[in-house]
């Protein structure tokens, strides 16, 4: 067992190893649950116990803290919200991406835009571009750009939890670097969520007939079944409620498939003629998509097996859930 561990994670230790000689094992489970992310995994041998660190620790570095995993990056949700939206982007191998990203957003984005960079265990080129960006584009009045650095390469959900958890803007817009604005995206996808209806938007959206093949949605098509990550806005107050992102989502692929429907899914006290709430595709958006380097920089195969591997977790929690697809709530 580790000699540094903390005090208060001991006692979760010590008080779940109760609740199991207890046999409570809801309560042992919470603990578990708390102990995880708190980085720290539990290893059982009987009714004793070792701990093992379930995430890298974090790293101070010339007064900069590196985090080891998403729970530890402390939270500003609870903070009541400020601005316009928080745009959180992640960095990790490609600096020429990230900067046309964040220079973009400076050009266009409206006052009250906080950008949220996580810088995801960069590549040496990755952290010296960073390092420019801040000396020389600090981003323009009314914009604030805040940089969040990891000790080690975080999964992408982690990476984008992480992010999400410095957010103070009641609309958070996640922008991939391989997307380039060309105006202003920030404002018409906050407009969009003025709607209660809505529950996710962007520029691109995708539908299916059956939860299990996706598709392109039409151009002309306003109501989607899902937001495709490479921008995608909803609410922070929603990201409270039903989040955080299920980190098991460690390759990009089809996460947003799944927040899409969680974020559109009704909860289970909700009336049962309750209609799902809308993933709505906003055309027209002054956006450029370029190589999405995640994608292509993997041998085929590769990507594949990520891919399926993803999508097996959408079907766990939503494979029977026509009703939150489009074409069918149309009937």
């Amino acid at each position: 067992m580790p000699e540094d561990i903390p005090a208060d994670i001991r006692d979760l230790a010590d008080r779940r190893a109760s609740a199991r000689r207890a046999r409570d094992w809801a309560t042992a489970d919470a603990l578990r649950d708390e102990l995880l992310a708190a980085g720290w995994k539990v290893v059982d041998s009987g009714t004793l116990y070792d701990l093992e660190r379930a995430a890298p620790p974090d790293v101070e570095e010339s007064g900069a803290v590196r985090y080891g995993s998403s729970a530890s990056v402390p939270s500003r949700l609870d903070e009541a919200p400020v601005g316009a939206a928080s745009v959180v982007l992640v960095a990790t191998d490609w600096p020429e991406d990230l900067v046309r990203a964040l220079r973009a957003l400076v050009e266009h984005s409206p006052d009250g835009t906080q950008l949220v960079v996580v810088a995801n265990d960069p590549s040496a080129e990755q952290a010296e571009a960073l390092d420019e960006v801040a000396a020389t584009d600090p981003g323009a009045p009314g914009i604030v750009t805040e940089v969040v650095l990891t000790s080690a390469r975080l999964g992408w959900a982690a990476a984008l939890n992480a992010g999400i958890r410095r957010a103070v803007a009641p609309v958070v817009i996640l922008l991939d670097t391989s997307v380039e604005p060309e105006g202003d995206l920030v404002t018409p996808l906050v407009a969009a969520l003025e709607d209660p209806t809505v529950a996710v938007a962007g520029p691109f959206g995708i539908v299916s007939d059956d939860l299990r093949r996706f598709r392109d949605a039409d151009e002309d098509a306003t109501d989607v079944d899902a937001i495709e990550g490479y921008a995608v806005a909803f609410r922070r107050a929603d990201y409270v409620d039903r989040g955080p992102l299920d980190e098991h989502f460690a390759f990009y692929r089809n996460l947003d498939i799944w927040w899409s429907l969680v974020l559109r899914d009704q909860p289970d006290d909700a009336d049962d003629d309750t209609r799902a709430r809308r993933a709505l595709r906003v055309a027209g958006l002054p956006v450029v998509r370029h190589e999405h380097r995640g994608w292509t920089s993997l041998p085929g195969d590769e990507r594949d097996r990520l891919s399926r591997k993803n999508f097996y977790r959408i079907l766990k929690r939503f494979a029977t859930r026509r009703d939150l697809l489009v074409g069918e709530i149309a009937r």
